[in-house]
């Protein structure tokens, strides 16, 4: 049993991005998606309790559908001496805000709870981040008729992508805000636009664009070049309904904050986001995802209740200076062509 289209299960041109640690939430899903828009539902970083209890409370909400999105778990670092050592060049900052760091831990983000309950009571549609799933996961999914979605960032990706048995990939060029969602060593940084027409030459699967959107100028742009909708984040991080802390909402429309850049700083993963102090100082921070992030988790909690958006991680797409502390629904008719 299949589900619908892609292009019908979207019903319009904007998809409500994924927005993981927080500004994602229940009431800004149904926002976007009472304004005409697909929106996705975060679960990274969520235990499988949590995201259930956040997508009941969208389904009580709303009878149209929408999306989840699951973080893929990679493999351990093999560098731990690396990880120790940069966590021990943070003892300044760590001093600064009077916190502490976590513990450098691997962990799988709860993946195998998380899919089964997500088949048991399935969205519309699941996407994967940080890799193409199993085929045997996409099978399962297909057969109880929820559709799959693979970000991608480049067209060897892509390819991967189909072969798991993705329905549509979720293209995501440099621009985008956030963690890349590269997973293959040859992956290459590729602006939007120019992605999205070779993927047209790659791949039969609707591609679903992602990465400094903030107009409907910019979104009539990528469906012209061969994407089926354009997937925004940022435009959507100073709404009302955003669960964005304010520390995070303010520094988007701080003028000191200028341009945004990628970092492995926060995470141990490349991502982009506001150029601030902490990814200057930092350059050189190893990769070690999700053990740094775990990590420096309770150092970002602190910048953020201190109001210090120097040490917090401000991901944000290219376009940000777009952002407008506006409710959803104007965001979503400002986004549409």
């Amino acid at each position: 049993m299949g589900g619908p289209p892609v292009q019908d299960l979207l019903r319009g041109p904007i998809v409500l991005a994924p927005l993981g640690g927080g500004p994602g939430t229940p009431d800004l899903v149904l926002a976007a998606t009472a304004a005409g828009a697909f929106a996705f539902l975060a679960a990274g970083y969520l235990t499988a309790a949590a995201m259930t209890a956040e997508i009941a409370a969208v389904r009580a909400g709303t009878d149209k559908p929408f999306g989840v999105n699951v973080f893929l778990p990679g493999s351990p670092s093999a560098d731990r001496d690396a990880i120790a050592a940069y966590l021990a060049s943070l003892a300044d900052d760590v001093a600064d805000l009077g916190a502490r760091l976590g513990d450098a831990h691997w962990d799988d983000d709860h993946w195998d709870a998380k899919i089964t309950a997500l088949l048991a009571s399935p969205p519309a549609l699941v996407s994967f981040t940080f890799g193409a799933p199993p085929i045997e996961v996409s099978e399962a999914f297909h057969a109880v008729g929820c559709l799959v979605a693979v970000t991608v960032t480049c067209p060897e990706e892509a390819v991967a992508a189909a072969a798991s048995g993705a329905d549509c990939v979720c293209v995501q060029g440099i621009e985008a805000g956030g963690h890349r969602g590269a997973f293959l060593d040859t992956a290459a940084d590729h602006a939007l636009l120019p992605l999205v027409h070779e993927l047209a030459q790659t791949t039969d699967l609707p591609q679903i664009a992602a990465g400094g959107l903030m107009d409907a100028g910019a979104v009539s742009a990528v469906l012209a070049a061969g994407a089926v909708a354009a997937q925004c984040g940022t435009a959507f991080l100073r709404c009302p309904e955003s669960g964005a802390n304010p520390t995070y909402k303010a520094a988007l429309a701080d003028r000191r904050l200028v341009g945004t850049a990628l970092t492995m700083a926060f995470s141990g993963r490349r991502a982009r986001g506001l150029e601030n102090a902490f990814m200057r100082d930092h350059p050189d921070a190893p990769a070690g995802y999700p053990e740094i992030n775990n990590a420096t988790r309770p150092l970002r909690a602190a910048a953020a209740a201190a109001g210090d958006p120097d040490r917090l991680s401000l991901w944000a797409g290219s376009g940000y200076r777009q952002a407008l502390a506006r409710p959803a629904a104007e965001i979503v008719e400002r986004l549409t062509p």
